[in-house]
């Protein structure tokens, strides 16, 4: 019996060592970073002049009092609620359009992918060059019907649309294979059963599809939410944060505060707010999860 608890002991301190990599990297790229980000939002800190003291709450207090950084918050939410819901429909559809065996359905998946793979600055070059407003792909397109071109993204209202259509483009391909995936865990046998009580297309997609993905469906807007609030190369270099400030991001202003004004405890406390509005959103988004699930 002692040989085996030994054995058993000995086991766990092996297991151990194998997870101890991932934890020590674990700690010391997130843990710790998040730690240090949380004490810097409470402290003066200065890139150039160094620490000058803990300030108690006024970081937080000057950014409430920030007429940008309160737009740049708006912006953030505006993009999220334009950008999630078209990635999980449209994702959705594409997955239900694409999930069979032929060559071009294989295809077809293999493009909307592709372009997840670019990079952010080819994207923004592509779509820089549609969105020009004498001789951008845009522009043409409106010629054939007689309508003249218009620019998207010098336009306060319509430049952060613009910048949500670009990343829908972008990234639909992640959201299309977690629905794929999701869907190609289904039993055939339940449509087959479908299929005998002369079910439509909408009941069974209404009574065994979705019911099936429900968790799939709440991963993925749980994934594009925490994804959208991050929103910041497309609006650097499609707009700049303009124009008047309509398209600038919350990670952008981080970026500004702590790289360009280097003031670090003042970024680190609007990195906090942006985090807290990461976690607010997630947790809802599982606590809808599990109500439907209930």
């Amino acid at each position: 019996m002692a040989e085996a608890g030994a054995s058993i002991g000995q086991s766990r301190w092996t297991n151990a060592l194998f997870v101890a990599p991932y934890m020590l990297i674990l700690l010391g790229l997130l843990f710790v970073p998040l730690c240090l980000g949380i004490w810097l939002a409470f402290q003066d800190y200065d890139m150039l002049g160094g620490w000058a003291g803990g300030v108690g709450v006024e970081n937080f207090q000057n950014l409430l009092d920030d007429r940008i950084f309160r737009g740049t918050v708006r912006n953030t939410l505006k993009f999220v609620l334009m950008t999630t819901p078209a990635f999980v429909i449209l994702g959705l559809f594409l997955a239900l359009a694409l999930n069979n065996a032929l060559r071009r359905s294989a295809i077809l998946r293999t493009i909307f992918f592709g372009s997840s793979v670019l990079s952010v600055t080819i994207v923004t070059l592509v779509w820089r060059l549609v969105y020009l407003p004498d001789r951008g792909l845009l522009a043409n397109a409106l010629g054939l019907f007689g309508l003249p071109g218009v620019d998207l993204v010098s336009s306060s209202t319509w430049a952060l649309p613009a910048i949500a259509i670009v990343t829908v483009w972008w990234i639909i391909g992640l959201p299309m294979t977690l629905f794929l995936a999701g869907l190609q865990q289904i039993p055939p046998e339940l449509y087959e059963a479908a299929a005998l009580d002369n079910a439509g297309r909408w009941r069974t997609l209404t009574g065994i599809t979705l019911p099936s993905i429900r968790r799939t469906i709440v991963v993925v807007a749980v994934i594009e939410v925490i994804l959208q609030f991050q929103l910041f190369g497309q609006a650097l270099l499609i707009t700049g944060g303009g124009p008047d400030n309509t398209t600038r991001p919350m990670v952008q202003f981080i970026y500004e505060a702590g790289f360009r004004d280097l003031q670090l405890g003042f970024a680190a406390a609007a990195s906090q707010v942006l985090f807290a509005l990461m976690l607010i959103a997630a947790l809802a988004q599982f606590w809808a999860g599990r109500r439907k699930d209930a």
